[in-house]
């Protein structure tokens, strides 16, 4: 592995790692006093959980799609740049695949930090029907 296909794998990496997936948050209604914020957010992973189990996920086809598309430019890109050098277009070519794919690998999944609107939809009403409101989400 290269240099540069080994530092785009760790900042890929550390942006992935450092990304927060969004979260309800609840109106301070009645209900919400009553139970208090630590059952709050065991209703909130309960209702998260469902939604996982019920809301189809497109993130692995959207990173795998990414992944692709990544690859494939790269190794346009680093073809021309190996053949330009005097390096060789095959291995610009490899090298430009691996590190094509990998920053695909991660628009891919950065953007799957958020979740879907109908992921939200569906936790939105499953905290609605246990009495909580929720104004939004970050």
């Amino acid at each position: 592995m290269s240099r540069m296909t080994s530092l785009v794998l760790v900042v890929a990496l550390g942006v992935v790692g450092c990304a927060s997936t969004q979260s309800p948050v609840l109106y301070p209604n009645t209900h919400l006093q009553q139970v208090g914020q630590e059952q709050a957010e065991r209703d909130i992973a309960a209702c998260r959980e469902l939604a996982s189990q019920n809301v189809p996920s497109a993130a692995g086809k959207e990173i795998g799609k990414d992944t692709a598309v990544g690859a494939v430019g790269g190794a346009a890109v680093g073809a021309v740049a190996g053949a330009v050098s005097g390096h060789g277009a095959g291995r610009g070519a490899a090298i430009g695949a691996a590190t094509g794919g990998t920053a695909g690998a991660v628009h891919g999944a950065a953007k799957q930090v958020e979740p879907s609107p109908v992921y939200k939809n569906f936790v939105n009403r499953c905290l609605r029907e246990k009495g909580y409101e929720v104004i939004g989400w970050q």
